[in-house]
């Protein structure tokens, strides 16, 4: 299992999930007309975080390196998209001490909101509950997934830093030289 952060498939894998959530986020909105608020899109930004550390992994798999780049980015990501979405969550089941803004407040160097609109400018309520799942609202699935992207990143990293263990009963094949 060790080998499984060196495969570029796998990098793969996280920048496909990600981006098929982004693609996921895009079709709430523009088909189903939901609207975005400040948190929804604050938590694609979290999203995209997840799918550059694919992206990071797949460019170079092998190299530890960029495979530490691409676990930091996961990591922040994946940590920052949990408390945006725990935090949207007691907006939506009534937290008096919780709130949210109707503007997006990028830093003036990132202006998502001014670049990307289609994407990134909130047009909705924090509070709104629009869809159900399941008996689950969209910030309580994002709980899900990002703690998904966390427990997985976790069991990688386990694979990544164990290193094989070659066990003392293993009879290796004897090399034949012709």
């Amino acid at each position: 299992m060790y080998l499984i952060p060196r495969l570029r498939l796998f990098w793969l894998a996280i920048l496909v999930s990600a981006l098929g959530l982004e693609a996921a986020a895009l079709f709430f909105q523009y088909v189903l007309k939901l609207d975005p608020c400040v948190l929804c899109v604050y938590e694609r930004l979290a999203v995209a975080g997840l799918a550059l550390s694919g992206l990071l992994g797949l460019m170079a798999p092998s190299w530890t390196s960029f495979r530490i780049l691409a676990y930091l980015s996961w990591a922040a990501s994946a940590t920052w998209g949990l408390s945006l979405a725990m935090r949207h969550t007691g907006i939506q089941l009534g937290a008096p001490d919780l709130n949210c803004d109707f503007f997006a407040n990028f830093p003036v160097w990132f202006k998502l909101d001014e670049w990307l609109p289609a994407v990134f400018n909130p047009t909705g309520y924090c509070s709104d509950i629009q869809w159900q799942f399941l008996g689950f609202t969209m910030p309580q699935w994002m709980l899900v997934v990002y703690a998904g992207y966390l427990l997985l990143l976790l069991l990688v990293l386990i694979a990544e830093f164990r290193s094989p263990v070659k066990s003392a009963n293993r009879e290796w094949p004897e090399t034949r030289q012709w």
